[in-house]
């Protein structure tokens, strides 16, 4: 019986449960990692603190990669149905397929980025391989690159909430309750 509950509940709002809770996982995470970088600039160059939160943003980075592939198989074992209604869902769909790019992409960026520089890539007690073999000049294109692609994060996170927040109070419908697992 509960089997049977859960697989119309996930017909009715288009995601399971596990979705929705990787959804609001890949926020705090993504929270977490924007918050060490914007943070480590309160302390001095080569600090403990600085430096702990410059690898915390390289393994929670990591572990967002990790969890965006867990996402799109959660997603591609189950397909979605469309939360959004009409005119609003190839905007919805622009916005996903951006945000999972950025997901996949700043990952692998800050990886590139420490391979190139020459640097440990830490991963909670892990040494991960290098990518590339130390380059200055790559490592500074690429570094480049991941703040631009950062810069961008924050505006695409900000539309993907203000969207939600569209749906909610101006079109009424139950895109965010769907999203908070309420129906």
């Amino acid at each position: 019986m509960t089997i049977q509950m859960t697989a119309v509940r996930n017909r009715t709002t288009g995601l399971s449960r596990f979705s929705i809770a990787l959804h609001w996982l890949m926020l705090l995470l993504l929270s977490a990692v924007y918050a060490c970088i914007e943070l480590r600039e309160f302390w001095p160059r080569g600090s403990d603190i600085r430096e702990g939160l410059k690898t915390w943003h390289f393994m929670l980075g990591l572990s967002v990669f990790v969890l965006v592939w867990i996402r799109l198989a959660a997603r591609w074992r189950t397909p979605l149905l469309s939360l959004s209604p009409g005119w609003t869902r190839w905007p919805a769909a622009v916005g996903h397929v951006a945000l999972y790019a950025l997901m996949i992409a700043m990952p692998l960026l800050g990886w590139l980025t420490l391979s190139a520089e020459g640097d440990p890539i830490p991963f909670f007690g892990l040494a991960l391989p290098p990518l590339v073999g130390p380059n200055e000049g790559l490592a500074e294109q690429v570094e480049e690159l991941h703040t631009t692609l950062g810069v961008a994060g924050y505006w695409l996170i900000g539309l993907h909430a203000a969207a939600a927040l569209f749906h909610h109070y101006v079109l009424g419908d139950p895109t965010l309750r769907r999203m908070l697992g309420r129906r």
